[in-house]
């Protein structure tokens, strides 16, 4: 199992999870082939987190699959712009850490059966 994670990246995590969900459990190089065509900002990062995180632990893309994808909110960068009246309003810019953990698919059925759940079920493609 390997793992890679970037912090502080200035993107929504709320946005950049809508992507982490899709890829979740698939295979590591059809993930990488969506992510190619995905039209978002959060796409482009996670797929080289997650090109990484295969790099990291010296697999070829085919043969890992997606043991988990994670986006966390990072701290949020506060800026404000002026307004009428001499009043201001506060711009919100959040940033985010992006964790991606990938493993072959014996490492995930045992981890699966150490937590009782259905082994069946494990490294499927949809």
């Amino acid at each position: 199992m390997s793992r890679a994670l970037l912090k502080f990246v200035r993107l929504s995590p709320t946005k950049a999870r809508l992507v982490a969900r899709e890829i979740q459990g698939m295979n590591a190089e059809k993930a990488l082939a969506a992510l190619e065509f995905t039209p978002n900002k959060a796409a482009k990062i996670i797929s080289k987190v997650l090109a990484s995180a295969v790099a990291n632990g010296g697999y070829e893309a085919d043969n890992v699959f997606i043991a988990s994808c994670r986006v966390d909110a990072g701290p949020v960068l506060r800026r404000f712009t002026p307004r009428a009246k001499g009043r201001a309003t506060p711009i919100r810019k959040p940033t985010s850490h992006v964790f991606v953990e990938v493993a072959e698919k014996k490492d995930i059925q045992q981890k699966e059966v150490k937590r009782g759940r259905k082994v069946e079920r494990v490294g499927e493609d949809s």
